[in-house]
């Protein structure tokens, strides 16, 4: 049984005068989904949401979320949303516990032992007036006011902005478990290994035009990490010479350095057969993966 398309945009285009914001936007999200947005600061994610939430209209093209009409059904659709702006702006004067209060009452009634357990589970201080909270507190409470309602589609915009490790990993599990029940996400983030943890499919915008949708095993396979091993004797690089994605091989000082394009098997079996006394492989950033998609001459459409 096909899935029930919940967002979807089609050829949307959204001009600021004589600037872009998203050019042509063509994408399906469907139900049960964690979709990542990946792109740099600027690229248009912030636009995209702008316009799922009817806070902006495209200049042109049309987009339909839950297969309702975005214009004349926003009240609807806005009560079966949760969001988190990337910009999140809360009132000062009241407490974690007041704020959650009155948006649970212009929900029209929250569970409040749901609420009370995502609360616990993010550690938010909630009885200390916000205007006296770190940033990364105020995002915890942006989060739990974004949940609490049990949403059918999430929307998150830099959700783990300031947050710790270790809060990272429980929203990480929160994300899970709302999408085990039903719930579908669609998560913007200039983060990739965030990216990688939580999402099925991954949209990556470059300066407002959608470049690629892919599955993330396939960005995975793309991603082009830059290696550095050093040997306790000299070797010589044609060792590593045809090994599957392993690329601009240089040796000096007994160091090798070289890039490797996907899985690392091949590279790390063959510097096994020698004695290593150290592998460097840096996490890849947001540009290495857009290097790496377009490195044989892939041009982004324009």
């Amino acid at each position: 049984m096909p899935r029930k398309c919940i967002i979807e945009f089609e050829n949307v285009s959204k001009l600021y005068g004589k600037r872009r914001g998203v050019n042509r936007l063509n994408l399906k999200v469907t139900t049960g989904e964690v979709f990542g947005y990946l792109g740099p600061n600027g690229a248009g994610k912030t636009t995209t949401i702008r316009l799922m939430l009817d806070l902006i209209r495209p200049t042109h093209g049309k987009l339909s979320l839950f297969e309702l009409d975005l214009t004349n059904q926003t009240k609807e659709i806005h009560s079966r949303i949760g969001y988190l702006p990337g910009e999140l702006f809360l009132y000062d004067d009241l407490t974690g516990e007041q704020f959650l209060t009155y948006v649970g009452h212009l929900r029209g009634g929250v569970d409040i032992n749901y609420m009370n357990d995502v609360v616990r589970r993010l550690g938010c201080d909630i009885k200390t007036p916000i205007k006296s909270l770190s940033h990364g507190n105020r995002q915890k409470i942006g989060l739990v006011q974004s949940l609490m309602h049990k949403p059918e589609l999430l929307i998150l915009d830099e959700p783990t902005l300031g947050l710790d490790p270790l809060v990272q990993q429980e929203f990480y599990d929160i994300i899970k478990e709302i999408n085990e029940d039903g719930c579908t996400v669609f998560l913007s983030s200039h983060f990739l290994p965030e990216v990688e943890k939580v999402c099925d499919r991954v949209g990556i915008i470059r300066e407002g035009n959608l470049v690629a949708v892919e599955k993330v095993e396939v960005l995975k396979s793309r991603i082009l990490r830059k290696v550095k091993v050093i040997f306790a004797t000299e070797i010589s690089k044609d060792i590593f010479a045809g090994l599957v994605g392993v690329e601009n091989v240089s040796v000096k000082n007994k160091t090798l350095t070289c890039d490797v394009v996907g899985k690392m098997d091949s590279m790390i079996k063959r510097s096994a057969q020698f004695e290593v006394i150290s592998m460097i492989s840096n996490d890849p950033t947001l540009e290495d993966v857009f290097l790496s998609y377009y490195r044989k001459g892939n041009k982004v459409a324009k």
